[in-house]
């Protein structure tokens, strides 16, 4: 089944009975997906507000509103949190509320709840949706203390979707959609909703939240679109299947994380680079440690005097570079290095050091399995600190000489490759780093393992 770009999809031609979604219980079809997206549409239509947040845990019926709310013309808005303090903290972003009754409601906001909207009316599909009338609000998050809002028009998303399809639309033909990553950000909304229902591919309601859920669902007509965030955490599964497919975004996937995953769930993921502002750059498939990244076929870079990757790319702007700020060595025209963050590059009594080249430096030590480092304020003075997830090698050794003399043995062992000054001060235990759903890491979370009022475990 080809592609059918979104603007045209509620008229396209599938056999009524085709799967769109499905639950433990329920498989919704394509006669209930243009139903329920007509009644929708009528609903929205009749609504005085225009900017529409969509706040769901249940993906057909967020993929329901999203396609009601572009056919009838109204803005779209993509919180990242559901919590109510975030959604609050968002509302000046919008106008009115869509929700599936999963989310304390906000007061004063005017609000649609799914599935128990009275729909009594039915709207005319048989048009393209008018795209251009459309924007698309999402947040970043993850390390940022304060949402920031980027705007982006839905014919950017089609471009990337064409652009999925094109590159792995043979590998995941036929298959089911399962997933761990939200719809709320892009890289869920593009590859867990929009584009299986752009291409006709049956997607799930809900999440796989637990490891054992993911390797119990593997089969070989599945996808898994997933995380590092939960690949990581595989360790100790039983292999039940294996996957057609997998994917991974929202951070580099430690090559010994990818080999596991191709042990466990039948296939090296394919890891996604990219990011709310940008959408996809590129991709690899780590059979090598030092493996590359590949752009995508529609994308150009070129460095900036800082080393900084710069794109030319249609999910942003096709006329426009845009300066990102991924340190990276390019191989070619087509490959990459990624090499850090450049706003990770801090100067501490004089000296240039790279908060990236640390958690490297920490992660290739066998007793450390992840870091993360940062910089604190300590007595009028910036210092260095890290929170380090032990492997077992690093447990059985805290266990022989105790935290005290371990941390010195790694601080010691850290001078070969680092300058005193970029050796941390300080450090953190814990079973893993602080992460959302989306494998961001937690910058407030990390840093308030080094407050006062936390236990401390130096």
């Amino acid at each position: 089944m080809s592609l059918i770009p979104l603007a045209q999809l509620l008229a396209c031609e599938r056999p009524h009975d085709h799967p769109v979604a499905f639950s433990d219980n329920h498989t919704a079809t394509w006669a209930q997906f243009q139903h329920d997206v007509s009644s929708l549409t009528a609903h929205f239509e009749a609504k005085e507000e225009q900017r529409w947040a969509l706040a769901f845990d249940d993906s057909y019926l967020f993929a329901t509103a999203f396609l009601a709310l572009c056919h009838a013309r109204k803005d779209i808005v993509l919180p990242g949190n559901l919590q109510p303090g975030a959604l609050n903290e968002l509302r000046p972003h919008f106008d009115a509320i869509v929700h599936d009754e999963r989310i304390q409601l906000l007061a004063n906001t005017p609000a649609v709840s799914l599935p128990n909207a009275e729909l009594n009316a039915q709207a005319n599909l048989s048009h393209p949706a008018p795209f251009d009338a459309v924007t698309l609000t999402l947040f970043t998050s993850g390390s940022s203390s304060t949402p920031k809002a980027i705007v982006k028009q839905l014919s950017q998303l089609q471009a990337e979707l064409n652009q999925l399809e094109f590159q792995w639309g043979d590998t995941v033909s036929n298959t089911r959609v399962q997933s761990t990553v939200s719809h709320q950000h892009i890289y869920g909304l593009l590859f867990r909703v929009l584009w299986p229902l752009s291409a006709g591919r049956a997607f799930s309601c809900s999440d796989l939240v637990y490891p054992e859920q993911v390797t119990a669902a593997a089969q070989s007509d599945a996808t898994l679109i997933s995380s590092p965030a939960l690949l990581k955490r595989l360790e100790g599964q039983c292999k039940h299947n294996e996957y057609r497919a997998v994917f991974s975004s929202g951070g580099p996937l430690p090559f010994d994380a990818s080999t596991h995953s191709e042990q466990l769930l039948g296939q090296r993921p394919v890891e996604v680079y990219g990011s709310t502002e940008t959408g996809g750059i590129g991709f690899r498939q780590q059979t090598l440690s030092t493996q590359p990244w590949q752009l995508f076929d529609d994308i150009r870079a070129e460095l900036d005097e800082h080393g900084c990757l710069r794109l030319l790319s249609p999910y942003i702007d096709a006329n426009a570079w845009y300066q990102t700020a991924d340190l990276c060595d390019l191989i070619n025209d087509t490959q990459f290095v990624l090499k850090g963050r450049a706003d990770r590059v801090i100067k501490l009594e004089e000296k240039r050091v790279s908060l990236s080249e640390i958690e490297q430096r920490l992660c290739e030590n066998t007793w450390i399995s992840d870091a993360a480092s940062l910089v604190l304020s300590l007595d009028e003075r910036q210092v260095v600190a890290a929170v380090v997830v032990l492997s077992p090698e690093g447990q059985r050794k805290v266990t022989d000489v105790g935290k005290g003399k371990f941390q010195l043995a790694l601080r010691q062992q850290l001078r070969d490759w680092l300058e005193p000054i970029a050796i941390p001060r300080q450090l953190r235990f814990v079973n893993a780093i602080p992460q959302n759903s989306q494998g961001k890491r937690q910058k407030q979370v990390i840093e308030s393992l080094f407050s006062p009022a936390s236990s401390t475990n130096e």
